[in-house]
């Protein structure tokens, strides 16, 4: 990444209102400065200090700004369990939408097109037709439901690749119990807990019906169509989370 120069930006303490309009149209002639140069492949789309990771399948890469690397998503003091369930699926997760509803248009060298075979289409959007109808039965306010369509490749996830992950790190050996929780357990959980969160209605209203991410205390339920979970925890039949096994979609 290369720090950018805001040198041209005229920024004044009694403006708000000025500068936001100097801070748009500084962006707007940045952007178009681009016109005709080749494709800067040094250049970040969030800066450093931003809690948050991207994928841009236009230049096929996945970027994870400095800040996102501090708890609870990630602890060099932590567990191993945790951190692969916090940040590890973060990463699994963003790899993912290299191969999700509109990921998986873009070659390798980032051009829209449409590579997969038919076949492979069709079983693909079999398993995403059944997310879809999955999310759209959540219910974050009365009477209003979360949007599948909207939300599909974020609730595509990639909670099974870090778990994937955790289990290879062991090396074959039993993860060792720590204050009474198993490995899994501590894996689910340290998804669970970055994603904690709170909303005023008006934001959740607003989020539900333009953001294409799924409302973040309901994130985490995508480990109901893990099986691992229900071993974890002994979740059975009738609990509120339990997930008959021929209902759980396993897209990877």
């Amino acid at each position: 990444m290369k720090w950018r120069d805001y040198g041209a930006l005229e920024v004044k303490r009694d403006d708000a209102v000025g500068n936001a309009i100097r801070a748009a149209s500084f962006e707007y002639e940045r952007n178009l400065a681009k016109l005709g140069n080749p494709v800067d492949r040094d250049e970040w789309f969030m800066p450093p200090m931003q809690v948050n990771a991207y994928a841009n399948p236009t230049m096929n890469e996945i970027v994870f700004p400095a800040a996102i690397l501090q708890p609870p998503f990630f602890d060099p003091h932590a567990d191993p369990a945790v951190n692969y369930g916090a940040i590890g699926a973060v990463i699994g997760h963003e790899i993912s939408h290299h191969f999700d509803d509109q990921g998986r248009k873009y070659d390798p060298e980032g051009r829209l097109t449409d590579w997969w075979k038919p076949k492979d289409v069709q079983r693909f959007k079999v398993y995403t037709d059944q997310l879809v109808a999955q999310y759209a039965q959540y219910e974050p306010l009365p009477g209003t439901k979360v949007n599948g369509e909207l939300t599909l490749g974020e609730n595509i996830a990639g909670l099974l690749v870090a778990y994937d992950a955790y289990q290879l790190s062991l090396g074959g050996k039993p993860a060792p119990v720590l204050e009474g929780f198993s490995g899994d357990q501590r894996f689910f959980l340290g998804h669970a807990q970055v994603w904690r969160s709170k909303y005023r209605e008006e934001a959740l209203r607003q989020q539900l019906v333009v953001d294409s991410h799924t409302a973040g205390h309901f994130r985490p339920n995508v480990s109901r169509n893990i099986d691992a979970r229900y071993q974890a925890f002994d979740v059975k039949p009738g609990q509120k989370l339990f997930l008959p096994p021929e209902q759980r979609v396993k897209i990877w």
